[in-house]
C-alpha cells in the first residue's frame, strides 16, 4: 500500500505530497499524523529552505473522508474527530510558525479542510483548472482547520460568510480575484512555475524570509505600534547579519549575492 503522504527534498526544496489520488486525496486515518510528521521533518531539516505542499493526481485535497466520518457517527464517536481536529490545529500552527516559506501548490480541486490547509500556507499557486470550495455546509458541518480565522483575513467577513454558508465552487480565476491565490498557471506550466518560485525562495536569505514571515503574521494580531517595535527589533538583527552584509556589497559590486544563512 502506498504511503498516504510522500516527502522528498531536491535543491533545498522539501515537497510534501498528499497521496490518495483514488479518493481525490481525502484525508484518511493516517493522513493527518503523517502530514504533521513530514512538516516537522521539513522544519528541522537545515537543508530545506522552502516547503511545497501539493496533491498526487488531479486533486489537491478533498478534505475529510466522509465514509470514515459516517462510521464515527454510527458509533456516536466524537473522540476521534476531536483528536483529528487537534492534529489539524497542530499542522496549521506549525505551518504558520515555521521559519521557512510554505507554498500550497493547488494542482486541482481543494475542498473543505483541503482549502483551509492551503489557506494556512504562506503562498498559494493554482492550476487554471483548480476549484476551491468551502464544502462543509453541504454535509451539515462548519469549516475547521482554522478556516474561520484564515478566510476572513483574505476576503473579509462578509465574503467569508458567503463562501462558507453557500458552499459554492470557486474557479481558480475567481479565487485569484478574491485574493485567495497569489497566481494561477496553465496546466502545462503549473509544476515548473511553482518549482521556479520555490527555488527562488530557497536561494533567498533564510533569516530575512523568517523575519518577514514572523512580522507579517505578528501584525495581524497586534497593533501598529507593536508591529513597528517588532520590525525595529528584527531589522536590527538582520542589519548586522552576514546575509545583509553580503547583499549590500553584492549590490554595490553589481553581482548576484551569495547568501549562506
Amino acid at each position: 500500500m502506498n504511503a498516504e503522504v510522500l516527502y522528498e527534498v531536491n535543491n533545498n526544496v522539501g515537497t510534501i505530497t498528499l497521496n490518495r489520488p483514488e479518493v481525490m486525496n481525502a484525508f484518511g486515518d493516517h493522513t493527518r499524523p503523517l502530514l504533521l510528521e513530514k512538516l516537522t521533518a521539513a522544519e528541522a531539516d537545515t537543508n530545506v529552505r522552502c516547503v511545497v505542499i501539493t496533491g498526487a493526481g488531479k486533486a489537491f485535497a478533498a478534505g475529510g473522508d466522509i465514509k470514515s466520518m459516517c462510521a464515527q457517527q454510527d458509533d456516536n464517536d466524537t473522540d476521534t474527530i476531536t483528536s483529528r481536529m487537534e492534529i489539524a490545529g497542530q499542522i496549521v500552527t506549525l505551518i504558520r510558525r515555521m521559519n521557512k516559506p510554505v507554498i500550497a501548490a493547488i494542482n486541482g480541486a481543494a475542498a473543505g479542510a483541503g482549502v483551509n490547509l492551503a489557506l494556512a500556507c504562506d503562498l498559494r499557486y493554482a492550476s487554471e483548472k483548480a476549484i476551491l470550495v468551502q464544502s462543509f455546509v453541504k454535509i451539515g458541518l462548519m469549516p475547521d482547520w482554522g478556516g474561520h480565522y484564515l478566510l476572513p483575513q483574505l476576503v473579509g467577513s462578509a465574503k467569508a460568510l458567503e463562501l462558507c454558508m453557500l458552499g459554492e465552487r470557486v474557479s481558480a480565476q475567481k479565487a485569484l480575484e478574491l485574493g485567495l491565490l497569489n497566481d494561477i498557471f496553465s496546466i502545462d506550466a503549473f509544476q515548473q512555475s511553482v518549482q521556479d518560485i520555490a527555488l527562488t525562495l530557497a536561494k533567498a536569505p533564510r533569516n530575512t524570509l523568517a523575519a518577514i514571515k514572523q512580522c507579517t503574521y505578528f501584525s495581524i494580531e497586534n497593533s501598529l505600534e507593536d508591529t513597528l517595535r517588532k520590525e525595529q527589533e528584527q531589522q536590527a538583527k538582520l542589519f548586522l547579519s552576514d546575509n545583509a552584509k553580503e547583499g549590500m556589497r553584492a549590490f554595490i559590486e553589481k553581482r548576484e549575492p551569495r547568501f549562506n544563512e
